[in-house]
């Protein structure tokens, strides 16, 4: 399920290091080659009916015929209410489709009756993001704690996204720690993530950037793109571990892959010159040209280099232009591309204009 947003601590920090490979110039001097800079309504759930016992099918021995009487009254079998099923899909499932009333309904009665752990991570999920009951992060918080004690490790780790926060108690940074230490003990990256964000901002817990590059790869090997892309970064700049630009390369493709669109425009880049990797200026292109639709003004301003240059793609001014604009609204601006705006036609210039203004909805 989705819990709460990763911290943004590594932003600042990792904004240093992509503004430096951001500001290397894609148009050279003349002659120079030229490198790319750095439903339905819900039915009620039908109990299932009781099965007849084994001993209710056997028929009587033909031997010892009884005479007709009446029938001794049955037992009673009450059937297993749905929430003891072991399966936790229909919790889920109702989550993944929007029901969030019937989800609730669920998680309430399996975290009741059978002291479910990761139903309780549920109530605690829906009562923090207002789904289908009024957002109370004191509930939230409550039902985090009950789930995080029965040892689920993603009832920990929201419960220490909220004691950071101070949602639903006040701020706990002890607590908060522990519980990611816990949690990411248990294998979630997430909590391996935020974990190493600690150790590197240096505030909460004592700067230890070995540590925190220990706990990104603990999250990276396990999947997780955001980490995937910090520690490349630490790679490519020797932060905590040996520089190596080929294994910061290789987490950055990771990370693309993933849909990191910081990460995205970052192997464009290494795509483009060849750095780490084998020249591909094709793929780079295609690779900017994603994360320029994903409003990345650093992947907007490198496409409009390419397209205005026309290296590794046609040369395409007013496309090019285009995307200058929309990124120097982003506060991505750039003087040699201002000139190359300037030296436009009267024509082509108020075409790139229209088509960054329909590109910015109208602003």
């Amino acid at each position: 399920m989705k819990l709460l947003r990763p911290m943004s601590i590594l932003a600042s920090w990792l904004m240093i290091s992509a503004s430096a490979t951001a500001q290397t110039p894609l148009l050279p001097p003349p002659g120079a080659p030229t490198p790319l800079a750095p439903a339905k309504k819900e039915k009620p759930t039908e109990k299932p009916k009781p099965k007849p016992s084994a001993a209710a099918k056997k028929p009587a021995p033909a031997a010892t015929p009884k005479p007709a009487a009446t029938p001794a009254p049955t037992a009673t079998v009450t059937p297993a209410p749905a929430f003891d099923d072991p399966n936790v899909d229909l919790v889920f499932g109702a989550y993944q489709r929007g029901q969030y009333k019937t989800a609730f309904d669920l998680a309430t009665n399996r975290a009741q009756f059978n002291g479910d752990p990761k139903a309780m991570t549920m109530l605690g999920e829906l009562y923090a993001n207002a789904m289908g009951v009024k957002r109370d992060y004191a509930k939230a918080a409550e039902w985090y704690k009950r789930a995080a004690d029965g040892g689920d490790r993603e009832g920990m780790f929201a419960l220490a996204m909220l004691r950071l926060a101070g949602r639903g108690g006040p701020v706990n940074r002890e607590e908060a720690v522990k519980l990611l230490a816990s949690s990411a003990k248990l294998g979630n990256p997430k909590a391996a993530y935020n974990l190493a964000l600690l150790y590197l901002d240096g505030q909460t817990l004592p700067q230890d950037l070995k540590r925190a590059a220990e706990l990104l790869r603990i999250s990276a090997d396990a999947g997780n793109p955001e980490a995937q892309y910090a520690l490349a970064t630490f790679y490519k700049e020797g932060t905590g571990v040996p520089k190596d630009i080929d294994k910061a390369v290789r987490l950055l493709q990771a990370a693309s892959l993933a849909g990191n669109v910081d990460a995205e425009v970052e192997y464009a880049i290494a795509l483009f010159n060849g750095t780490g990797t084998p020249k591909n200026e094709a793929a780079a292109v295609a690779l900017l040209r994603k994360a320029a639709r994903q409003n990345s003004p650093i992947a907007q301003n490198r496409l409009a280099r390419v397209l205005v240059s026309g290296q590794g793609a046609p040369v395409d001014k007013v496309e090019g232009l285009k995307w200058h604009i929309v990124a120097k609204t982003a506060g991505k601006g750039d003087p040699l591309l201002d000139e190359a705006l300037a030296a436009l036609s009267p024509e082509d210039r108020a075409k790139a204009q229209e088509a960054a203004r329909r590109w910015l909805g109208g602003k």
